[in-house]
């Protein structure tokens, strides 16, 4: 009887086609290139060289998030590429409420077995959202693992570092009474709720294209315009409207200690349609539907009242919608709020 050799091809891990692949997107990772980079030692593990920045006292900000279920209906749907710019807008975004500059990037796929174009699909998003962002893709990791993922099915997550002076750091400490909140537009749902909207329009009642595709627009990455904004006037907090939703990211902008709160304006901003319709199909609470989504605020920024115009001009001179949806205030205030 002859024996049957077994190798790690023939367990479903394909060692070499991983290699091939990653040599074929080489060329597309390296377009994110930015100062700071430095080359490839080839030791699994990327360099960057800090000096370059010419910071007197540099902090660096690390961040590390997925993408949630949101995976779920772009695996159902085949749409990936929208997905592999999410984890780079839900960690960049992150870091981004410190007042802090992403420098890199890196992402963990895992598989079941390789699937090269989906996994180029990613691939692309991910690298068109460190572009978005200016930072630079330097490493990752992609695992296959047969018997924990079925075909079509895969995790993504990814990681970030920043930088920022420490004497730039935004940590709300300079929130007071009276400061306006300033929101900027969602794209979207982003990546958050998903559990909830796939309970909602489970298999018996299938999304129609119109709204799969709302679904599946990708986070938006607020990096560039904030920085920008940033650089030209005092912000004193900002918050990632993300898990949570617009409630409970809100009150992030205030430290617990202050005996400040946020209270919204209702009406300031226009809901998108979105989560109109999630709404009624799912027949949810107002109070329910703010503890969840973003509700079309996928970044809000506290500066003082007196600004409040010029810092919604400058997103607006960026292309996005921001509106003064709310105040900050003593919590002894009578007028209820968040």
């Amino acid at each position: 009887m002859t024996q049957t050799l077994m190798t790690y091809r023939k367990a479903g891990v394909d060692v070499e086609g991983a290699d091939a692949w990653l040599s074929r997107m080489r060329p597309l990772i390296r377009t994110t290139r930015r100062a700071g980079v430095l080359p490839d030692p080839g030791r699994f593990a990327g360099l960057f060289g800090l000096k370059t920045l010419r910071l007197r006292d540099p902090v660096l900000v690390a961040s590390t998030d997925g993408v949630g279920t949101k995976l779920k209906i772009a695996q159902g749907f085949g749409s990936h590429e929208g997905i592999g710019l999410d984890v780079v807008a839900m960690n960049t975004n992150d870091v981004l409420c410190l007042g802090a500059q992403p420098l890199f990037f890196l992402d963990y796929l895992a598989v079941g077995s390789l699937q090269p174009s989906l996994m180029s699909a990613l691939l692309r998003g991910i690298v068109e959202g460190c572009r978005q962002s200016g930072c630079a893709l330097i490493g990752g990791e992609t695992a296959e693992m047969p018997g924990v993922y079925q075909k079509g099915e895969y995790d993504l997550a990814g990681f970030c570092v920043a930088v920022v002076e420490r004497s730039r750091i935004i940590d709300g400490s300079k929130v007071r009474s009276g400061d306006g909140v300033v929101g900027v537009a969602s794209s979207g749902l982003h990546a958050n709720g998903f559990s909830l909207v796939r309970q909602i329009f489970d298999e018996k009642r299938l999304l129609p294209l119109k709204l799969r595709r709302q679904l599946l627009i990708p986070t938006r990455i607020y990096v560039k315009p904030v920085l920008q904004a940033l650089a030209r006037m005092p912000v004193a907090a900002l918050a990632h409207i993300t898990g949570g939703g617009l409630s409970r990211r809100l009150p992030m902008l205030v430290a617990k200690r202050s005996g400040l709160r946020v209270r919204l304006f209702p009406g300031s901003w226009p809901v998108p349609r979105i989560f109109q319709t999630i709404q009624q199909a799912g027949g949810i609470m107002m109070d329910e539907m703010m503890r969840t989504f973003n509700m079309g605020i996928g970044m809000a920024l506290v500066c003082r009242a007196s600004d409040s115009n010029r810092l919604i001009q400058l997103m607006n001179r960026s292309g996005l919608d921001a509106w003064s949806i709310g105040v900050v205030e003593s919590r002894q205030s009578s007028v209820s709020g968040q």
